[in-house]
């Protein structure tokens, strides 16, 4: 069993606590490792070594006379450097704001208005880009600070270069002013489907409490290495991925980009995988490309690794008896499921999925394969782990029984409430938004609807607020339709609509090499049909007027940039 080097709410008392606390119990262990693409290897960093990070952000951050309680927001890649801006602020007091580096110039704008943003950090041309535009005559900005030089316009006004504002280090000891585990440490802005994002107010204490209960949930120790790729301005792997790490010792490897992830994975060796459903998506469809393009044979062991490694899963789980099939498992996991296993890096203990819903079939067939993947439930305003599986209850279809320390009920019309400790403070200067989030008891209004099961297990079941009344009156749940459909290799993203139409329509985004190898040589209308078609299969198990009448292919994928996406 290994050693535990847990560091508790109450001795870190803030995040710039638990840095300290993290510094004086293990200043030589290695805490980041990161790619250096000059010398094509990977760079270790300790705790020591951020601490003069740190410390040099803090003196520059002073020196400008930002006060506590100021609000800074950081515009950062993943890395150490986002983490020592972040410390040297909450060891100051100050707020920070993390916005997303691929976010339109428009949001940020109404971002930095919003919080009252005082000093700015970018990594370098690509957002200065993207922000110069919005910038002027913002009273409350004082600096913007880049990473990175950047271009700038014919009247040479640009951000500060961090080489040139940053002092030389100085020895200095980090401090920490941080105040109580009650006081603002960050407010992180939430896109909404509709209207301007909301700025979701964390305390200290807010995040201490969920990563710890996390901890409880799944066991971290020091030896454990984290794979880090999520945006850190998420607040699963701001909270998950950076404070539960630095709370137990363990090291946390900064992956290179996504399309580099495969090769990050198996160089690294993580233990602990955070993620989203669409990566497992991804992996499972190049997985199912290659088998369709090979031998039958391969392709049959295949799905019986899968079939009878599941059953082996349910029969660990102790809800399913044990059966002669399970007899092959050993070789069926030597000849296929560590196959599998070794392209994740071979190492992996916990993986968990959150952000959406992870499609059954996926699912099954990781957990299939022996990978321990946990899903789990929350959002921001509970800084954001409500609910996660257990390794040894681990119910994939649902998100799991609560975190310790999180009550959770069922409201009107079924809706998922949750309280304790993880509760945000409330939202930046938007009290009405507030008093309808939070209930005067405590109560966090997801607008989830969920059902809570056996040994506590939460089941997601749709949004209050989405579900899509045709004409006739039948009532659709879009989310579960959109699901279904995206399961086919063909579709990359899906929109489902027809609010008070007599027939529902969808937009899709298809999947350029599949689609280009199915659709060749075939005009407008037989494109519709064949796509129609696919669709219908995917949907069968729908009632009748659940069904796509209509589909209309984008001729661009949706995202952040294009505006298509919040």
């Amino acid at each position: 069993m290994p050693i535990e080097d847990l560091i508790t709410v109450e001795e870190a008392g803030t995040l710039a606590g638990l840095f300290a606390e993290r510094l004086r119990r293990s200043p030589e262990a290695t805490a980041y490792r990161t790619y250096d693409p000059g010398s094509a290897s990977w760079r270790e960093t300790s705790w020591r070594e951020m601490a003069v990070r740190v410390a040099r952000w803090q003196a520059a951050m002073s020196g400008a006379g930002l006060a506590a309680g100021e609000r800074i927001a950081l515009m950062l890649p993943n890395g150490p450097d986002w983490v020592a801006i972040d410390q040297a602020a909450l060891g100051l007091g100050l707020v920070v704001v993390p916005l997303y580096v691929n976010d339109r110039g428009d949001n940020l704008s109404y971002i930095l208005d919003d919080a009252g943003v005082r000093l700015l950090i970018v990594a370098g041309d690509e957002q200065w880009r993207e922000l110069a535009p919005h910038l002027g005559g913002r009273a409350a900005l004082q600096r913007v600070v880049s990473l990175e030089p950047v271009t700038t316009d014919d009247d040479g006004q640009g951000p500060t270069l961090a080489g040139d504002w940053l002092p030389e280090s100085t020895g200095a000891e980090v401090r920490n002013e941080a105040g109580d585990g009650q006081a603002l440490a960050t407010i992180v802005y939430t896109s909404g489907t509709t209207g301007r994002p909301k700025g979701v107010m964390l305390s200290h204490r807010n995040i201490l409490c969920n990563a710890l209960a996390c901890h409880r949930c799944v066991a971290v120790y020091p030896e454990d290495v984290f794979l880090s790729f999520l945006p850190l301005s998420h607040t699963l792997e701001r909270t998950v991925g950076y404070y539960l790490p630095m709370m137990t010792g363990s090291v946390v490897a900064y992956a290179r980009s996504i399309p580099q992830l495969a090769e990050d994975l198996v160089s690294q060796r993580p233990t602990v995988l955070i993620s989203v459903p669409r990566i497992y998506e991804r992996i499972h469809g190049r997985i199912m490309d290659q088998l369709a393009e090979g031998p039958v044979l391969r392709r049959y062991l295949f799905m019986r690794a899968i079939s009878i490694g599941w059953r082996h899963f349910l029969y660990r789980q102790g809800r399913a008896g044990w059966r002669p099939s399970l007899l092959l498992w050993p070789l069926l996991d030597r000849l296929v499921a560590q196959k599998v296993m070794a392209r994740l890096g071979g190492r992996l203990r916990i993986a968990i999925c959150g952000g959406a819903p992870l499609p059954p079939r996926i699912g099954e067939a990781f957990i299939g394969l022996g990978l321990p993947l946990l899903q789990g439930y929350g959002m921001t305003e509970a800084s954001p782990v409500i609910s996660a599986n257990r390794p040894d209850d681990n119910v994939p279809t649902s998100v799991g029984p609560p975190l310790d320390g999180v009550e959770v009920r069922l409201g009107d019309q079924d809706e998922l409430l949750a309280r304790g400790e993880n509760v945000m403070l409330g939202y930046w200067h938007n009290e009405e938004a507030t008093r309808e989030t939070v209930d005067a008891e405590g109560w966090l209004h997801t607008g989830d609807k969920a059902r809570i099961g056996e040994r506590g297990h939460i089941t997601i079941t749709g949004r209050l607020k989405e579900i899509i009344v045709l004409s006739n009156g039948e009532k659709v749940p879009p989310a579960d339709m959109e699901m279904a459909i995206a399961m086919d290799p063909v579709i990359d993203q899906v929109m489902v609509y027809g609010e008070q139409r007599p027939y529902l329509t969808a937009l899709v985004v298809v999947e350029p090499t599949h689609w280009q190898r199915l659709a060749a040589g075939c005009d407008a209308a037989s494109r519709e049909s064949l796509l129609l078609g696919r669709i219908a299969e995917r949907l069968s198990a729908f009632p009748g007027y659940a069904q796509i009448r209509r589909v209309a292919i984008c001729d661009e994928a949706w995202s952040v940039e294009n505006g298509l996406l919040t």
